[in-house]
């Protein structure tokens, strides 16, 4: 900045000298030197050094050419001076540059923020004293003590401690989570309130945070179709413009009636015209840096994409496949319903979680949730027997309780009937006698509905449910949510062959999306156009196999990252079209001699500045 300040006095200085003190035509060169060389060393030295790379077609040859050629114009016959022209025209692109800058800058902070989540030390127990270390010397099976106000460093359990952390940098929420004992943990959350003793599950290396920096650096690498393309045409296109303004300057002047050095004067003000018109820093620049604008406006709403080429495949999206379990629903039983025929539901929940007590099958550990009061009563549990394919019984308090399903309740001889909620029925039978049963679902959840609604509000034009589970259940889910059409009783293999007939049924412009948890979904998120992870935290599978990764467990992010893909795909679109526009439009006019060097550095620096200021707005998603 404080090079542009002096450059630019020195300039008005020039001026001064050139109007009043009458100096020779070389005399008034080296005067307009000293601000030339001031802003245009870098420049120049970019130039020159692509020159000698062998890759001299790029915008600082041709502003360097440019500028040259508009030093050295004023010693032909009959033409005038350019002095003050050459040096704003490197004025103005050095402005450009800064603005760019700025805006790259602006760019980047928007993705670093989540570098910021990266722990400098781990607090960690060794000997019975705290040691505070590199996070990458802690082992796995380690315990480090996390005080309010610090990071986790690494992912794991916790094993003393109740807190609240803040996990806005890896979810975009802001509303805390609630820990307790024996609660999951992931580095890169913020510890708010109680101390916390966390036996460590994974390396830093392998952790949760280390994944997501490493993903984020990488974003940058897979290209959209948009930024592919002018990088391609720039490289083609640069050299094209300097061979025309080559041919623009010395063909037309051989067919000019006059004097040909007359004539040359005016044509190579024109090329030059010609030069600083065409050269294409607000393709080059505006678009990519839209693009990355708008990664990180996605990344700050806790929405990963892992390249540019994605942002084109979302913005495109017309079939919308999701799996059911961990992705619309929670993927945990829950105790959704309970039916008593003999007791009172407290009655009923008390004797199934008693003889559910010692099982290790989510049904039971949904009952034993459901009635947690039953490890600390009075009554006395023996004979605890599991009858393979049909359930638990056991004698709670001299009386035989008997929790499973139907060929249970036949087999000791009790009249169940049937319950008309879809789900798990869990039938409860007491000596013999049949006294009521218990619904066990997987939980929808709260904003499955929502997301399927807000996506076909953004022009999704078809959503699709793949689930393992029974047909019956599949059908209560698709229900629910709005999703017009399920399969279910997949095997893995069969989703992958489920998205194949899709992804030939699809329109040709159009793209399939998988949502899946990311977790046993890899194969099918690897075969679709676009491979989507729910529930993202802490899940290594889902950050190596998808293409965009939701930090936190809400399928309505999916409308939101197709809304910030279509206005970042629109934002380069607009840039695009405003910079040929006013570029052909004054070539146009140089070409008939009403152009003007001033109208030449609108069309490049002018322009520019207006699509990287363009570009800005693709960091607010």
């Amino acid at each position: 900045m404080l090079l542009i300040v002096l450059t630019t006095l020195l300039l008005i200085g020039a001026v001064v000298v050139e109007n009043y003190c009458g100096l020779p035509t070389w005399q008034l060169l080296l005067v307009y030197l000293v601000p030339y060389l001031l802003i245009g060393q870098d420049t120049l030295k970019e130039a020159f050094e692509g020159i000698v790379r062998g890759d001299m077609f790029n915008e600082h040859f041709l502003m360097s050419v440019a500028t040259i050629g508009a030093l050295c114009i004023g010693f032909l016959p009959g033409a005038e001076t350019e002095f003050p022209e050459a040096v704003f025209v490197m004025l103005f692109f050095q402005i450009g540059e800064l603005f760019e800058g700025y805006a790259e800058g602006k760019s980047r902070d928007s993705i670093s923020h989540l570098m910021d989540i990266r722990p400098d030390t781990a607090t960690v127990e060794r000997g019975g004293e705290l040691v505070v270390v590199s996070p990458s010397d802690v082992q796995v099976g380690e315990t480090i003590v996390i005080k309010p106000g610090e990071k986790v460093a690494l992912d794991g359990r916790v094993v003393e401690g109740e807190s609240s952390l803040n996990t806005i940098a890896l979810t975009g929420e802001s509303v805390p989570r609630d820990v307790v004992k024996d609660d999951e943990v992931v580095s890169g959350c913020v510890n708010l309130t109680g101390v916390l003793r966390v036996q460590t599950t994974k390396s830093f290396g392998e952790s949760t945070v280390s994944k997501i920096i490493s993903l984020v650096e990488s974003a940058n690498e897979h290209k959209s179709h948009s930024e592919s393309f002018i990088a391609r045409f720039a490289h083609v296109y640069t050299p094209i413009v300097v061979f025309a303004a080559l041919l623009l300057a010395i063909v037309p002047p051989l067919f000019a009636s006059g004097s040909f050095v007359d004539s040359f004067a005016v044509w190579l003000h024109r090329s030059l015209i010609f030069l600083v018109v065409s050269c294409p820093c607000a393709l080059v620049i505006s678009v990519p840096l839209t693009f990355f604008g708008g990664l990180g406006g996605a990344s700050r709403r806790g929405i990963l994409v892992k390249g540019s080429n994605y942002m084109d495949a979302l913005a495109k999206l017309g079939v919308v496949v999701f799996d059911k379990t961990g992705t619309l629903t929670y993927g945990e039983f829950a105790v959704e319903a309970v039916h008593p025929t003999e007791f009172d539901a407290h009655e009923l929940l008390h004797l199934a979680a008693h003889v559910e007590h010692f099982s290790t099958h989510p049904i039971g550990a949904a009952l034993r949730d459901a009635f947690p009061q039953e490890a600390h009563d009075d009554c006395k549990i023996t004979n605890i027997e599991e009858v393979a394919g049909q359930g638990v019984r056991a004698n709670v308090g001299g009386r035989l309780v008997c929790v499973g399903n139907e060929k249970m309740m036949e087999t000791v001889g009790a009249a169940w009937h049937k319950c008309h909620r879809v789900g798990t029925i869990i039938h409860v039978a007491v000596d013999g006698k049949y006294v009521g049963h218990i619904v066990i679902n997987d939980h929808i959840k709260d904003d499955s509905a929502e997301a399927v609604s807000a996506l076909r509000k953004v022009g999704v034009e078809r959503t699709v449910m793949l689930t393992g589970d029974r047909d019956e259940v599949a059908k209560d889910v698709a229900e629910r949510v709005g999703i017009e059409e399920y399969h279910a009783g997949l095997l893995p293999t069969d989703k992958v062959s489920q998205v194949e007939r899709l992804l030939n049924e699809k329109k040709a412009d159009a793209t399939l999306a998988f949502v899946g948890d990311g977790i046993n979904d890899a194969p099918v998120l690897k075969r679709a156009d676009i491979g989507i992870a729910m529930g993202a935290l802490g899940s290594d599978a889902a950050i190596e196999a998808a293409d965009v990764v939701l930090m936190d467990d809400k399928p309505s992010k999916i409308a939101l990252a197709v809304a910030i893909a279509r206005r970042t795909i629109g934002i380069a679109r607009q840039n695009v079209w405003f910079a040929i526009g006013v570029k052909v439009a004054i070539l146009l006019l140089a070409a008939f001699g009403m152009g003007t060097m001033w109208m030449a550095v609108f069309a490049d620096v002018g322009v520019t500045v207006l699509a990287v200021l363009n570009a800005m707005r693709a960091l607010k998603s």
